[in-house]
């Protein structure tokens, strides 16, 4: 998949593309479909098919201090995006001068001169434009054809990030997994931390999270891919660790039964089940008492 960043025009001799547009972030059911249906789109009209999304996310660049946590980074969405067969990945910064647009600019300045679109697929709910002006009867009116995606329902509600981040902030993981098809994954570089683990008899992989807030927090059953492991068990901790004076937020993984270490490598960590909050310990000795309790009852859940 090509990834291009702005307003890059196409070539003289582009044929056009059949374009989709949003945030996809989680890549959730609903995004599946309309990703799916895209693809169909791009085959049936033999046209290239494209993404359009925005770094920041609209919220992010509105409310920071007050928008919803990501649920992944934009590596992790375009090799999920890459992975559905689409094409191109367009990824335009939204700042005060996009967020300015009005639809009607817009439709011209990106879908029509930079992507030459010629087929539309998104959810029938979108907006776009300044002030959110634009919906699907804007698109219809310019000419466009577009195809208007009914939200994917689970437990006769539509399936969304919002519901996503709910499921995971309570820890309701076999909810995030039935709104997703997939346990909920954080991936990224295995990094050096201060070793402690390792002295306590619990070595750990060390992810930095790279993002304003986690959607996840607490101590997790978890299975890990990568560096040669195939859904591995372990266990993991998302925050702060508080009982050894922490104060930036990691992703620390206990691999079971796995010795070598994992600097540099890059790892996938699925979510399976949430055990408990992240605390403050009275000791470093009481901490990996219970480290050894979590790490009992996740053997346990992942029959590993």
């Amino acid at each position: 998949m090509v990834i291009r960043r702005g307003f890059e025009p196409c070539r003289d001799a582009d044929p056009g593309r059949a374009v989709s547009i949003g945030n996809f972030d989680g890549l959730h059911l609903g995004h599946q479909a309309i990703l799916a249906l895209l693809r169909e789109r791009g085959r049936e009209l033999r046209l290239p098919t494209a993404v359009v999304c925005f770094e920041p996310q609209p919220k992010e660049h509105f409310t920071p201090d007050a928008a919803p946590a990501r649920l992944m980074r934009l590596r992790d969405k375009a090799e999920g995006i890459a992975a559905a067969g689409i094409g191109e990945l367009r990824v335009l910064r939204f700042d005060a001068r996009l967020a300015g647009l009005e639809a009607a600019t817009f439709i011209e300045r990106v879908l029509l001169e930079a992507l030459r679109t010629r087929h539309v697929v998104i959810g029938e709910a979108f907006r776009f434009g300044r002030a959110r002006g634009g919906d699907v009867a804007t698109l219809r009116r310019v000419g466009l054809e577009v195809d208007a995606v009914a939200a994917t329902m689970s437990a006769g509600r539509p399936v969304s990030s919002t519901r996503v981040r709910e499921a995971l902030a309570a820890g309701r993981m076999d909810e995030a997994r039935a709104l997703l098809g997939r346990d909920y994954r954080i991936s990224g570089r295995v990094v050096e931390g201060r070793k402690l683990g390792r002295e306590l008899g619990f070595p750990t992989a060390n992810l930095r999270l790279h993002r304003r807030r986690s959607p996840v927090a607490g101590i997790f059953a978890v299975r890990v891919t990568g560096a040669g492991l195939d859904r591995k068990a372990g266990v993991a901790s998302v925050g702060t660790r508080p009982t050894v004076g922490g104060t930036e937020w990691l992703l620390e993984v206990h691999v079971f039964d796995h010795e070598s270490a994992l600097y540099g490598a890059r790892l996938d960590v699925d979510f399976v089940a949430r055990l408990r909050d992240e605390v403050r310990f009275g000791s470093v000795e009481a901490m990996t008492a219970q480290m050894h309790d979590d790490a009992r009852l996740v053997r346990r859940l992942l029959g590993n």
